[in-house]
């Protein structure tokens, strides 16, 4: 063989004997979220998927955002400041306003700071329990409440808005409300709506965030 051709012919050789090189891995360490496919055309004649909010009336807010399926609560406390805007935001109030409006608290509870979260939070003996019985029992009756004043109004009021005033929310330190871990806390957000045209307003007493996020636990 001439001396050209058997380097060629070795070439060859090595070049087979190295193989392609290697596949990456499809398994990263940190699972990655698949993106949302596009959405279709909503269907009118469709029932309405879980976890969302029926649109119900014209009294209802827009069609909110899908519920995460994870429990907020089982998560650790953040620093985040809270904003009260965006898509998640608008849900947990247009539940709120949906539960008045048809005198539905179950309706309303994903705006409620949620059992798991509170269990991390308060330093007290039960805190499971003094959830249910006294923040939710509390929360139920001013739903109630709320609707009772609406009246025979219910099925016109339209809603408007949930105002919180940001700029006096402040950070309450470990120990302040019998709390172990820290959160955001504001006074005085404010529910509006309005019945044929003329608006009307609630006072929502308090307000703590969980992760960057407003939840309500007291109404009145």
């Amino acid at each position: 063989m001439r001396p050209a051709l058997k380097l060629a012919a070795v070439g060859a050789l090595s070049a087979c004997s190295l193989g392609e090189p290697p596949a990456p891995d499809a398994s990263p360490s940190i699972a990655v979220p698949d993106l949302p496919a596009p959405r279709a055309a909503p269907d009118p004649a469709a029932s309405t998927p879980p976890n969302l909010i029926a649109p119900g009336n014209a009294a209802t807010p827009p069609p909110p955002w899908p519920v995460a399926t994870t429990d907020p609560g089982q998560l650790p406390q953040t620093r985040a400041m809270p904003q009260a805007s965006g898509r998640a935001f608008d849900a947990r109030a247009g539940a709120l306003w949906d539960a008045i409006v048809r005198d539905d608290p179950g309706i309303g509870m994903p705006f409620f700071f949620p059992l798991a979260a509170y269990m991390q939070v308060k330093d007290v003996p039960n805190p499971a329990s003094d959830w249910r019985q006294r923040l939710v029992a509390a929360y139920r009756r001013d739903i109630h409440a709320l609707h009772l004043r609406l009246s025979d109004d219910a099925g016109r009021a339209q809603w408007v808005a949930l105002d919180v005033p940001e700029s006096r929310a402040r950070w309450v330190e470990p120990g302040e409300e019998w709390n172990k871990i820290g959160y955001y806390r504001v006074f005085g957000s404010t529910l509006r709506y309005a019945i044929d045209g003329i608006e009307r307003t609630y006072v929502v007493k308090s307000l703590i965030s969980w992760r960057g996020e407003w939840y309500v636990v007291h109404l009145r």
